[in-house]
């Protein structure tokens, strides 16, 4: 399946950006506020265990609500971004040790999700999400925190076609999107140029009165919350369209 050729390209890119890192790199600041190059890596190794682990049956609840006491976490209303970087925290070690663990866990994942049941949904954060959506998941965040490994070390990393991904992700969580921010979910339709400026990315009813158009790279990068709206250059036009560019989002909170 394209998603899982997509999600391995993606993750062998990182792989090797990282291979070339110096001992400075490592321990710089990421784009990831008040995390570092290796805590970030940490953190996706800690994302593709719990993948490993979803698809091997594990019955866990990532909800905040149900980890007030992961890590020396607080009350029950931690919300999950806390959680992931108290776990952060609680597991960091050497660059070398950090990155040999993502490995071994992004090709664990990797492999377990190719070979799971297509039509089986694992669980997950905020509900099962069948393979083929959770690899697109693995794809979004680990192009965004690609982002934040690389910009802040002047490292290229060129939008792909793979972004296709992310935006399909983003549009289909709208309704998800919407729901958080206590608003009604509406029919939102997507023109995106695709980052070879020859092809146009579309999601959603062609008949809706609410279009976001603009780069499918701008898009996903507001949709992981790297670029403000206002900064992206997109144009939201219709009734709903500026509430859904407002909201919009590919990872749970």
């Amino acid at each position: 399946m394209a998603i899982f050729d997509d999600l391995e390209a993606e993750q062998d890119r990182l792989d090797g950006i990282m291979s070339d890192l110096t001992a400075a790199q490592w321990a710089a600041p990421s784009g990831a506020a008040g995390w570092t190059v290796c805590d970030v890596v940490l953190h996706l190794a800690q994302s593709e265990e719990a993948v490993l682990a979803s698809t091997a049956g594990a019955r866990w609840d990532a909800r905040p609500a149900s980890w007030g006491g992961v890590a020396g976490s607080g009350p029950a209303q931690t919300t999950l971004d806390q959680v992931m970087d108290q776990l952060v925290h609680a597991e960091r070690n050497d660059p070398e040790l950090v990155f040999q663990r993502w490995r071994d866990a992004r090709r664990g994942a990797l492999r377990a999700l190719r070979a799971a049941d297509p039509a089986q949904p694992l669980f997950w954060v905020e509900a099962p999400l069948k393979p083929a959506t959770l690899a697109t998941t693995r794809l979004a965040e680990h192009w965004a925190h690609g982002l934040d490994i690389t910009g802040p070390l002047g490292i290229a990393f060129p939008d792909t076609e793979r972004l296709r991904h992310v935006a399909w992700l983003a549009h289909r969580s709208l309704s998800y999107a919407f729901a958080l921010a206590g608003e009604q979910a509406r029919e939102v339709r997507c023109e995106l140029t695709a980052p070879d400026s020859a092809d146009t990315w579309r999601y959603g009813p062609a008949g809706a009165d609410s279009v976001i158009t603009g780069p499918a790279g701008a898009f996903c990068r507001v949709a992981a919350q790297r670029l403000a709206p206002g900064e992206s250059g997109l144009r939201a036009v219709g009734p709903y369209g500026p509430a859904a560019l407002g909201v919009v989002r590919t990872y749970a909170a």
